[in-house]
């Protein structure tokens, strides 16, 4: 008989990454806790959805008519198969649904990206910079070939002309560093398991933080990148979906991290998340590693009743 902890064990793994993550991300400079928070999601929700997909296999190739496809005993699949068929039949209903959310939230999500960026796509602009005449302060970044900054006239006439340069260089980050797909990645792994949503969260403010350090050094001062920052807030009044804006996420955490100094590199966060992702692919392994023995043994197990019968 196969123990049947080890078979949950990258669930709870997969748990615990995805709760330990923003705590740990938000710890971390923002370009490197993006990229760390990005992979553990990416890692813990692929964990989850594959243990989920490997306990529903264990009842579905006990089914008679995939059973008759396999060189194994049913019997002997069912005596030491340590996950019961309810749970296995919960847990093929969840990849089903997860198949399904997953699919409806990466066309609902393209199809916005599509439609802003046929939007912008008309614009006048000067290389990647599209001025609309719009009296509501506005900025943001869409994704395209090319990615296209759009401002309002409004928000032109709200900063001035240094804090326009840091705002044009928050949004120019986003394009150059291909932000719209961190942004969807953190969302579809929440889609896939939603104990990830603190972790997308997480992850989208430290998007936007990348975005306002980097910002702070082409402009070469970070005080000035916060003013611009809240002044833009306080102006805007309606958001675009689909967009990169300087003026989302929680816009006073962003504006005091940029008045303090600024974050030490702790490499300690970094091998934190290492081991966590490690500890994650290594539970999965284990639990593939025994799902293959268990039907070593269901395969094994009628020729050796041959064979004492032979006896």
């Amino acid at each position: 008989m196969f123990w049947p902890v080890p078979m949950y064990l990258p669930l709870l793994v997969s748990a615990v990454l995805a709760l330990v993550a923003p705590w740990v991300g938000r710890r971390m400079l923002p370009r490197a806790g993006t990229w760390a928070m990005v992979c553990a999601a990416v890692v813990a929700a692929g964990t989850w959805v594959t243990e989920l997909a490997i306990l529903a296999f264990t009842a579905v190739e006990q089914v008679p008519l995939v059973a008759a496809q396999g060189p194994w005993s049913v019997s002997v699949l069912a005596a030491e198969d340590p996950v019961s068929r309810k749970v296995a039949a919960l847990c093929a209903g969840v990849v089903m649904l997860v198949v399904v959310s997953v699919t409806v939230a990466s066309w609902r999500h393209g199809r916005a990206l599509v439609g802003a960026w046929r939007e912008c796509r008309e614009l006048a602009a000067g290389g990647d910079l599209a001025v609309v005449d719009d009296p509501v302060p506005t900025a943001f970044a869409v994704l395209g070939m090319p990615g296209r900054v759009v401002v309002s006239s409004g928000m032109l006439r709200v900063l001035d002309a240094r804090e326009r340069q840091a705002l044009l260089a928050h949004e120019r980050t986003h394009l150059r560093h291909r932000h719209h797909l961190f942004s969807l990645v953190l969302h579809l792994t929440a889609v896939v398991n939603p104990l990830l949503r603190p972790l997308e969260r997480a992850g989208a403010f430290a998007v936007e933080r990348w975005a306002d350090e980097a910002a702070g050094v082409v402009v070469g001062d970070r005080p000035l990148v916060a003013r611009a920052i809240a002044r833009a807030a306080l102006a805007a009044s309606r958001a675009r979906r689909a967009a990169l804006s300087a003026t989302g996420g929680p816009v006073p955490q962003r504006v005091r991290a940029l008045l303090d100094p600024p974050m030490p590199r702790r490499r300690g966060m970094t091998a934190a998340f290492a081991v966590l992702m490690a500890v994650c692919c290594a539970s999965l392994a284990i639990t593939a590693h025994d799902t293959e023995r268990l039907f070593e043994a269901a395969m094994h197990a009628p020729a050796t009743a041959a064979q004492l019968r032979m006896r």
